[in-house]
């Protein structure tokens, strides 16, 4: 499968589980959420893109076992990808259903840890990071400070998605954005091939996400955060990781203090492209 191809097929996926969820999985009660403009929105829709790629790959194993393709089996890149989309995915999943409470933060949920408390979030920060490690382990050994470094990478990085989820379309345009550039990186080869579905999903489910149809709540941030983060660690040379894991440290840390919506409105080229697409006239974002 071609990178294009991926593309094509995760886009195609997703929005087919779209049209077929928008009367059933996408309008359980349990799934609505108040968006930034008040209204009631199904959240959790990142959970199609899970599912794109699963049935992508599901149907790149009967091509292959009818002999069509190049490998009849998963590369490691496209397991790594899948087991990243589905471990992520899940911790996003349980934020959406059952999160209450205005702990937010790394510093929240610390804080909320020390009272005895275990938030949702402090779920998916040490969950993460545990599938982060798991990640970067396989398929051999890896030294202590690279493991280190690759886990923190894409755990910072999942957790980044989650920050750029507070307005419409946002979230996925920041993913495809960071993820130009690693397609040139990547190129043709089995990383390339193994993130395209993942990406192809995601703009897929972006005109609906513009318009307010749905929301891709933390199972879909993480999940792009995670899948782009992977494919960087799997890609880059040791140079490029420390320098992309100094810029997420950043990112995450100026989030604990100043609000990204406040920056982005403040700034007129990425407000314009924060607010492309979106419905008129634009409400302020969250803060």
């Amino acid at each position: 499968m071609s990178v294009a191809l991926g593309l094509l097929v995760g886009f195609l996926a997703a929005r087919l589980l779209r049209m077929g969820g928008s009367g059933g999985l996408l309008t359980a009660p349990a799934l609505e959420r108040e968006n930034y403009r008040g209204h009631r929105l199904p959240t959790a829709a990142g959970v199609v893109i899970v599912l794109a790629v699963l049935v992508v790959e599901a149907g790149r194993a009967l091509w292959g076992a009818a002999g069509v393709g190049d490998h009849n089996g998963l590369t490691t890149a496209r397991e790594a990808v899948l087991f990243a989309c589905l471990g992520f995915g899940f911790l996003g999943l349980v934020d959406d259903l059952v999160a209450h409470g205005e702990d937010r933060g790394f510093r929240g949920h610390l804080r909320a840890l020390s009272q005895g408390r275990i938030t949702t979030g402090a779920i998916k920060l040490f969950g993460g990071a545990g599938i982060a490690v798991v990640l970067v382990s396989s398929p051999g050994f890896r030294s202590g400070a690279r493991l280190i470094v690759d886990a923190v990478i894409i755990a910072l990085a999942a957790n980044l998605g989650n920050l750029f989820d507070r307005a419409p379309g946002r979230v996925i345009k920041v993913s495809l954005v960071a993820y130009v550039p690693l397609a040139f990186v990547c190129g043709l080869d089995a990383v390339g091939v193994a993130i395209a579905p993942v990406m192809g999903a995601a703009l897929g489910l972006l005109p609906d996400d513009l318009r307010e149809h749905l929301m891709l709540g933390d199972t879909g941030a993480n999940v792009l955060g995670g899948a782009l983060g992977l494919a960087a660690v799997l890609q880059l040379g040791q140079d490029a990781r420390y320098i992309l894991l100094a810029v997420l440290v950043a990112l995450n840390l100026v989030s604990e203090y100043w609000s990204f919506s406040r920056i982005i409105d403040r700034v007129p080229p990425l407000r314009w492209f924060d607010r492309w697409g979106r419905r008129e006239p634009a409400a302020p974002p969250e803060s």
